[in-house]
């Protein structure tokens, strides 16, 4: 089947486009405001045009909201199905066309990977979280296949993103102790890597372990 005969993926049409202009006016008045204090470092390693996926690690509810509204062109994340049963959550991100996977789910793993290369087939912005669920101070998350087979299935790059102090604005509830459920006195930062090229690669191993350590080392480098 070729690429002109797939329909334009949702995320990636005139709705979603209105939704995601006014949504990010709203983050970045929030921003403006400082309501939380966010620093985006190296936000001009996306690339204006053309198919990217953008990496990062994953340690609050709140990385998707942060990371979508640092960038500056339209995207679409794979993320849990449980948030298209969320109130308004549910509604936006069935608005932006976003691509929801059920965890420990084989089959609807590779739905979400499918429908994600299509997103990269037509130009568009991935956002995807190689860990698969949240993983709090302390903890070890391997990195899911899914991010190299799509990068070298497609040859498309991908930019590693080092994501701080969610966890301190939003902690998760087990690792959150006798500590605020919100506190918005702390500071995000959003640090974008250089791109990655998988044609450097002939192993999705070997592609996983070099983007932990990009991302890791984003991380620790404010």
């Amino acid at each position: 089947m070729s690429e002109e005969s797939v329909r334009r993926p949702k995320g990636l049409g005139k709705r979603a486009w209105v939704t995601t202009k006014l949504v990010r006016r709203v983050l970045r008045a929030l921003a403006w405001s400082n309501f939380v204090r966010v620093t985006v470092i190296g936000r001009a390693e996306v690339p204006k045009t053309g198919p990217v996926i953008v990496a990062s690690n994953h340690i609050s509810m709140l990385d998707a909201v942060f990371l979508w509204g640092a960038l500056r062109r339209r995207a679409v994340a794979i993320a849990m199905a449980e948030l298209w049963s969320w109130p308004v959550v549910g509604w936006l991100v069935r608005r932006l066309g976003q691509i929801p996977v059920l965890r420990r789910d084989s089959e609807s793993g590779q739905s979400a990977l499918s429908q994600a290369e299509q997103i990269l087939r037509h130009g568009g912005v991935l956002l995807i979280y190689p860990e698969g669920r949240l993983v709090a101070p302390g903890e070890y998350e391997p990195y899911k296949p899914g991010v190299a087979k799509l990068a070298l299935a497609t040859g498309v790059p991908i930019i590693p993103v080092g994501t701080t102090g969610t966890d301190r604005v939003l902690p998760m509830r087990r690792s959150r102790g006798s500590g605020p459920a919100f506190d918005r006195r702390q500071r995000v930062t959003i640090h974008f890597g250089d791109p990655i090229d998988p044609a450097g690669f002939d192993d999705p191993d070997k592609l996983l372990d070099h983007l932990r350590q990009r991302i890791e080392g984003l991380r620790t480098v404010e």
